[in-house]
């Protein structure tokens, strides 16, 4: 053979092995043929989908290993600009249980255009949304089959990891805009399978957000999913019902609305304020924003009523207790039940040192709550490890000396839920309640709380509620029109 013919030969041998794509381009390359071609992919420039589904309660229901609580969403509508990095998600949900706002309907409009993330209320006024909001949405855009491979096929995209798992075949994915996700293939279909990306949680730390794909079909030469899946952790959050979907249709204008896009940009939880308003000897309201807290002293320490919402609030109110009576220890926080904007801040108040009571059916909630990892945004917990101390109440307890009583009763047959707890001052006839009463036009839970005062024969005189101001018992009674009797 002439030298030129090995010379030939050589290159062809080493233009196809340069040519050869590695296993994590594989996948790729795979899901984009499945998907209807690498090509027509990359030249998408717009996706609509309408459908209908439900929407999870997360971190709301009765109880909290509970994910049955739903909402019904009707008008679901995701638009999407690919190239522009823009999406908005209309949708009209109605709940299927009792809603602390009533039954119904409620339209939800939300959007992202780059940086900017938005709410627009029923009034037409935009907010802007926080920069952690902002981060989901980013990451949202890219929960769907066509985003997603879109963004892998970047060349500016990093692949990596190329693995098998029960019979998919998965790679990980960072877009150029430095975003990381998981993709899964199926391993005969080549068609994705799910997506996942990691974010963070106040009350579950570091968790998995997974959207997988089922029932695809042929729209405009792609074949798409008509059933998407959305889960946190492993709460179902998301489950919608494609009814019709376009690609490079007519989505209008995604741009983030003026009043949000020229808004600062909300870096964290507005700062905490503490409004004290003292109720009686002993015993202090704190106030001053959506979520309260009550202070008590006894004869040689000091107890809290409720960490609500996150460390900012929780480190807040636990600082102005330990300001009001600084020769005092802070040494317990009950806290009213597991609903996350209650329980946001246990952590807090665990790298505190503070030891918690609550009831006995939220036991392995916290237990597990306090060990999760807290590494994608580290909390006040994780920077400052302790291990959980728990009380816990079944039925009733009394907290004594002999300068203060006070008596935690489980509230029984709650339509909010099952582990809620009420704080009785018998001297002071002072009620400590969350979300049982809130002083508003819409009162769902005003009968139960109602008949838990009378069955347990308490004598109140005022409500001190979570939300809302302190309002005298017959508040509470005039809200319950079918209730002719109080129990004083």
């Amino acid at each position: 053979m002439k030298p030129t013919s090995w010379l030939a030969l050589l290159a062809a041998a080493t233009f196809g092995a340069c040519a050869q794509p590695t296993p994590e381009r594989q996948i790729i390359n795979d899901a984009a043929a499945a998907l209807g071609g690498s090509e027509r992919i990359q030249a998408v420039k717009t996706l609509a989908i309408e459908g209908e589904g439900t929407n999870g309660n997360l971190g709301q229901d009765m109880r909290p290993d509970l994910a049955s609580q739903t909402f019904t969403v009707a008008g679901y509508r995701r638009l999407v600009d690919v190239a522009a990095g823009r999406a908005r998600v209309e949708q009209t949900r109605t709940p299927n249980f009792t809603f602390f706002q009533g039954p119904a309907p409620q339209k939800q409009v939300q959007g992202i255009d780059g940086n900017v993330g938005y709410n627009v209320a029923a009034n037409g006024n935009a907010t802007r949304v926080t920069n952690a909001v902002v981060n989901d949405r980013r990451a949202e855009i890219y929960r769907h089959p066509l985003t997603i491979v879109r963004a892998a096929l970047d060349p500016a995209a990093k692949l990596t990891n190329p693995r098998t798992h029960e019979n998919q075949s998965v790679v990980d994915i960072t877009t150029a805009d430095g975003l990381t996700f998981t993709l899964a293939i199926d391993s005969t279909t080549k068609l994705p399978t799910r997506v996942v990306s990691m974010g963070d949680n106040t009350n579950l730390g570091d968790v998995a957000v997974e959207t997988s794909f089922a029932d695809y079909q042929e729209v405009n030469g792609l074949q798409l999913p008509a059933h998407l899946t959305t889960k946190t952790d492993k709460y179902t959050t998301a489950d919608i019902r494609v009814t019709k979907q376009a690609v490079d249709g007519e989505v209008g204008d995604l741009a983030a609305p003026e009043a949000a896009a020229s808004a600062a940009p909300i870096t964290g939880p507005p700062p905490a304020n503490v409004a004290v308003e003292e109720v009686a000897k002993g015993i202090w309201f704190l106030a001053g924003q959506s979520h309260h807290s009550v202070l008590v002293e006894f004869r040689d320490h000091l107890t809290l009523f409720e960490a609500p919402q996150n460390d900012t609030r929780a480190l807040a109110v636990i600082a102005k207790a330990r300001e009001l009576r600084p020769a005092k220890p802070l040494t317990h926080v009950v806290n009213s039940h597991h609903h996350f904007d209650h329980s946001g801040g246990i952590r807090a108040a665990v790298s505190e040192g503070l030891t918690v009571i609550t009831s006995k059916g939220n036991a392995p909630f916290y237990e597990e709550a306090v060990g999760r990892p807290h590494t994608i945004a580290p909390d006040a917990l994780a920077r400052n490890p302790k291990p959980l101390k728990l009380e816990t109440v079944d039925g009733e307890m009394v907290l004594k000396d002999d300068t203060m009583t006070v008596n935690l009763y489980q509230i029984t047959d709650s339509p909010h839920a099952k582990t809620l707890l009420m704080t009785y001052f018998p001297r002071e006839r002072l009620l400590v309640e969350a979300d049982m009463y809130t002083p508003a036009p819409v009162a769902p839970f005003a009968a139960a709380l109602l008949e838990n005062v009378k069955k347990r024969n308490l004598r109140v005189d005022r409500i001190l509620p979570t939300h809302g101001k302190i309002v005298l018992f017959s508040e509470l009674v005039k809200a319950v029109p079918t209730t002719s009797s109080s129990s004083n």
